[in-house]
């Protein structure tokens, strides 16, 4: 079984123990979470798609962990004004385990 859910504003495809990386989620390590907008279920049952969203259908996922992204270097230069500007940023990321889906 597999479902298409929403998250961070954008949609990923999982199955039960998969592992997907979305933006930071307010949640400790190994916290169980419920993902409530589930677009589509899929299955050897056939296939629900929901309308924008399925009624009553959830994934549960766990947080494995907290970590940062790769640094983004943002360098700002104007000429013949000796002004340069030099700005780092990590974007932090969560990595949730799919634990279960329920149509």
């Amino acid at each position: 079984m597999y479902a298409i859910v929403e998250t961070s504003g954008r949609q990923f495809r999982v199955e039960e123990g998969a592992t997907i990386t979305v933006d930071h989620v307010d949640a400790a390590e190994g916290a169980e979470i419920t993902l409530d907008k589930v677009l589509l279920v899929g299955g050897d049952n056939g296939t629900k798609v929901g309308t924008p969203t399925l009624d009553g259908a959830t994934v549960t996922a766990t947080v494995a962990r907290h970590f940062k992204g790769d640094k983004v270097i943002t360098f700002k230069y104007k000429q013949r004004k000796r002004s340069r500007r030099r700005v780092g940023f990590r974007h932090s990321h969560t990595e949730l385990t799919i634990t279960g889906i329920k149509a």
